[in-house]
């Protein structure tokens, strides 16, 4: 089993800059149209995600499962193509790779301490991982950015993906209220001219690393000593997970997970997210980002704190509750076989049903994709199921329900918080 999780383990951040941090998170100020705020695709109502299978980022209305594609010009193109990670735990010190293919990471690539898509781009300065991951949303044109003729942000990302972040810097210090926050929140920043991208992804970090942490649940409280913290279904769990059903063997360590790739199998549906020179809706994993065909369909382990909240599961939320995810996980190739369309749970767009599942339709690319799931766990009963379904949801902290500082009721941009 893994050593207790604790809050030396975390990154610790000013309070200011994590308040400051709270009131950007559900902004739609930092969106292309100011239609959508980092909250709305994040929410504590869904577990820090979104309770869809592929997400409705910009030009949805709408949140959760209710979310749905908009209307007229607005109105979506196409689905964000993977699954909203949940946040929990994002701050600890040992995370060094973020993102379902880990495009995101820890490294000296581009001599700025990170590997990420703007390469040597990236502003310096900043002052985690997980700041360089909350600059990201905000080039995407499904999540954040919107489409190249909508506004100048969308079309400045166009030119460069850098290019967005100083016109939305503007923005938010333009507001009074930001402007004298990020002045009492930042040493460094004198007067609000001087703000930039930087300290606003670093409020962004601060904010998240302290809101999302969790290590008291009961299986926590189990690591203390306290036998009676899981009943007789939870300990069958736990030693199928950490033993038997060898599901430690890669969500292993105080944050269930050794953050690295593996190909599960899951059936394929949605855009994918493709690299530039494909030509079909596939999503080749790891491998879009590192190039190498042994990383084809290959997904970031996730972490498994509060799993029981964040469903649907899987790179692109293919099952809808944790049993048959577990499930697929002791048969891949049969399930894969047998998984059917009407298993995502996604918010109905007639515009994109014709496109939804038409890699499925690709033989070619199923063969491949099939072939590739790498061996993973052993055949598991329905009892062996329920019982690790059992111990995950004694993964779920106590005390979600009153985090430090929650959902404010409004923000200085005046824009309705989601």
């Amino acid at each position: 089993m893994p050593p207790a999780l604790s809050a030396t383990d975390f990154i610790t951040f000013p309070p200011e800059q994590a308040a400051l941090g709270q009131l950007l998170f559900y902004d739609k100020i930092l969106s292309g149209n100011k239609n959508i705020s980092c909250g709305t695709c994040h929410h504590p109502k869904f577990g820090t995600s979104d309770g869809v299978s592929l997400g409705i980022g910009e030009g949805g209305v709408g949140l959760g499962k209710d979310r749905h594609g908009g209307t007229g010009h607005a109105r979506i193109e196409r689905r964000v193509p993977r699954n909203a990670l949940a946040l929990w735990n994002l701050g600890a010190r040992d995370v060094h790779t973020l993102m379902h293919d880990g495009r995101i990471s820890r490294a000296d690539t581009y001599n700025n301490g990170f590997n990420t898509p703007a390469e040597e781009w990236l502003p310096g300065g900043l002052n985690s991982l997980l700041a360089a991951q909350a600059l990201f949303p905000l080039t995407s044109e499904t999540e954040m950015a919107g489409g190249t003729g909508e506004n100048e942000v969308a079309g400045a990302v166009y030119d460069r993906i850098d290019k967005g972040w100083p016109i939305i810097a503007k923005r938010v210090r333009s507001i009074p209220e930001y402007g004298h926050r990020f002045v009492a929140a930042f040493d460094h920043i004198n007067t609000p001219k001087d703000v930039t991208i930087v300290e606003i992804a670093n409020a962004l970090a601060a904010f998240q690393a302290l809101e999302f942490q969790s290590y008291d649940s009961p299986f926590d409280r189990y690591l203390g000593g306290d036998e009676g913290a899981l009943d007789a279904s939870q300990k069958r769990g736990k030693a199928l997970f950490f033993k038997a059903g060898q599901c430690a063997s890669c969500h292993s360590g105080p944050l269930f997970s050794d953050q690295k790739f593996h190909a599960l199998g899951l059936p394929p549906f949605g855009p994918g997210r493709t690299r530039r020179f494909d030509l079909i809706a596939r999503d080749v994993g790891r491998m879009g980002e590192s190039d190498d065909i042994a990383d084809a369909y290959r997904f970031r382990t996730p972490m498994l704190r509060n799993v029981a909240l964040t469903a649907p599961y899987g790179h692109n939320g293919a099952y809808a509750n944790l049993a048959d995810m577990i499930h697929h996980h002791g048969d891949p190739v049969g399930r894969f076989d047998s998984w059917m369309p009407d298993d995502a749970g996604l918010p109905e767009v007639p515009w994109l049903r014709s496109v939804d599942f038409i890699i499925m339709q690709d033989k070619a690319e199923i063969t491949r994709q099939r072939r590739g799931i790498a061996p993973i766990g052993q055949g598991l009963t329905v009892s062996n199921i329920d019982d690790i379904a059992a111990f995950l949801k004694a993964l779920t902290g106590a005390t979600l329900d009153t985090p430090p500082l929650g959902v404010p009721s409004t923000v200085p941009s005046g824009l309705t918080v989601d």
